[in-house]
């Protein structure tokens, strides 16, 4: 998979109303079909148990959409990781587990990316395993596309179902 280079580190969007009223602090958006990506979802849904200061939101949901999500489309979610404040700001790369994790009471763990040199190098080592991981979990990008395409123009027709 290419790098993909998106030119937003904080960028804001309109909230929902839905957003608007909630009590989420951040909204993870990540990928439900990829399973190491699923160990590090389950471990923050454990730390969040009850509190709901994280909005968990699957990409690969049929009933996913950029409009409710910071603007955030299937293709962008599933290059580089990406989160969404409750005033509209995205955030992706190592700066989402800095929030998620401040959020959830656990800012130490990535407080050492805070320094500008640390930082640097693990959006680096970040984007290398994002770049890789499609093909670690054995799917590409064009395969996931394809899927998705195909998973809509079937909801959208009503048919396809098995």
């Amino acid at each position: 998979m290419a790098s993909s280079k998106t030119s937003y580190d904080t960028t804001k969007v309109t909230q929902t109303a839905a957003d608007a009223s909630s009590s989420w602090k951040i909204k993870l958006l990540y990928d439900g079909e990829c399973p190491l990506c699923m160990r590090e979802v389950n471990f923050l849904q454990k730390r969040d148990a009850g509190r709901e200061l994280v909005a968990f939101v699957d990409i690969a949901a049929d009933d996913y959409t950029a409009e409710a999500n910071g603007g955030v489309d299937f293709e962008t979610a599933m290059g580089r990781i990406h989160a969404v404040l409750p005033d509209g700001t995205v955030v992706q790369k190592v700066e989402v587990f800095r929030r998620v994790y401040e959020v959830l009471g656990m800012g130490r763990i990535y407080a050492i990316t805070k320094l500008p040199i640390i930082g640097w190098l693990a959006d680096a080592l970040y984007d290398f395993w994002a770049d890789r991981r499609l093909f670690l979990t054995g799917r590409s990008m064009a395969t996931v596309l394809a899927e998705r395409q195909q998973q809509r123009e079937c909801n959208q027709e009503g048919r396809c179902r098995l």
